[in-house]
C-alpha cells in the first residue's frame, strides 16, 4: 500500500486544499491518505487550525466523495503542550514543536537563530536544552499515548546547516535514552521526510542511530512525508524504505480499513 497520514492543508499551514490533496493522491496511486491539521495551540496562533469543525467536515465530505478510489482519514497533529479533545479524529499524531523556557514557548523548527537563542537561555548548554525538550516530550507521550510519534528529534532540523546536536556525543546519549522512553508509549514512530522536501535535511527523522535502537526494541514505524503540498505526498519514500531495510526493518505500519496493520516493506 502507498499511504501517508501526516498531511497539512490550507486549514493550517499547508498550501493545498483537502480536495486538491486527495485528487493528487489518487493520481499517484495512493491507497490511503490521512490529514493531520495542527491542533489548536492557544499560545501560538501562527500555524494551527482555527476552524477544526470545518476541517473535519471537509475531510469527511471529500472522503465520502472519493470513497471508491481511496481511503481518507481525518487525524490531527497534537502538540505536546496543547493536547486536544480527541473526539471526531481517526488518529492522533503526537509532536513537540516548542522549547518551553521561563514560561515562554519558542518554536524549535522556525529558524536556527531561535534554537541558538534557546541555548543561550540555557546558559549556553545545548545538552541541557535537549534534555529538557526530550523529557517533556516523553512525559506527554507516556501520559497521552498518541497513535503516532511525530518527528521525534525535530530539534535537529537545522543540524546539517548549523551543527549543534548530532556531532555532540552527550546529546546523542540523551537522544538514545529518550527514544527508548518514547518507545514505552507504544506509539508508531514516523519516518518523516518533511525536512528533506523543504531542503533542510538529507535524511529523515529520527536519526539513523535512533532507528537501530527502535529496531532492537521491535518498535513500529510508519512512512510519513509531513506534506504541506499536494506535490510532496510521497517525497523521499524510496530512500526512506532503503534506509529502513539497511537498519533491518522488514515492515511498516499503515492505517487500513480503520485499523493499524503491518505490511511488508
Amino acid at each position: 500500500m502507498l499511504t501517508n497520514y501526516h498531511t497539512h492543508t490550507t486549514y493550517c499551514d499547508g498550501k493545498s486544499t483537502v480536495e486538491e490533496i486527495v485528487l493528487s493522491a489518487i493520481s499517484h496511486g495512493f491507497d490511503a491518505i490521512g490529514f493531520s491539521g495542527h491542533g489548536y495551540t492557544p499560545f501560538d496562533l501562527s500555524y494551527c487550525m482555527k476552524d477544526t469543525a470545518g476541517y473535519l467536515a471537509e475531510v469527511r465530505r471529500v472522503a465520502e466523495k472519493y470513497k471508491k478510489d481511496i481511503e481518507v482519514y481525518a487525524g490531527v497533529e497534537e502538540d505536546a503542550f496543547a493536547p486536544v479533545k480527541r473526539e471526531g479524529f481517526d488518529y492522533i499524531i503526537g509532536s513537540s514543536h516548542y522549547f518551553l523556557i521561563g514560561g515562554r514557548y519558542y518554536p524549535i523548527d522556525w529558524e536556527p537563530d531561535t534554537v541558538r537563542e534557546c541555548i543561550d537561555l540555557c546558559d549556553g548548554d545545548a545538552v541541557r536544552l535537549a534534555e529538557d525538550y526530550y523529557s517533556a516530550f516523553c512525559r506527554y507521550l507516556n501520559t497521552y499515548h498518541p497513535h503516532i510519534i511525530g518527528h521525534f528529534d525535530l530539534l535537529t532540523k537545522f543540524d546539517e546547516q548549523a551543527p549543534i546536536f548530532l556531532n555532540n556525543a552527550d546529546y546523542r546519549r540523551i537522544a538514545c535514552h529518550y527514544v527508548m522512553e518514547a518507545a514505552k508509549s507504544g506509539g508508531i514512530f514516523e519516518i518523516n521526510t518533511g525536512a528533506i522536501s523543504r531542503g533542510y535535511r538529507t535524511a529523515p527523522y529520527p536519526h539513523e542511530e535512533l532507528l537501530y535502537l527502535l529496531k532492537r526494541e521491535n518498535a513500529k514505524v510508519m512512512l510519513s512525508s509531513d506534506s504541506h503540498s499536494a506535490h510532496t505526498l510521497d517525497f523521499g519514500f524510496d530512500d526512506a524504505r532503503r534506509l529502513l531495510r539497511e537498519v533491518g526493518f522488514t515492515s511498516v505500519t499503515v492505517l487500513h480499513r480503520g485499523e493499524f496493520v503491518s505490511q511488508p516493506l
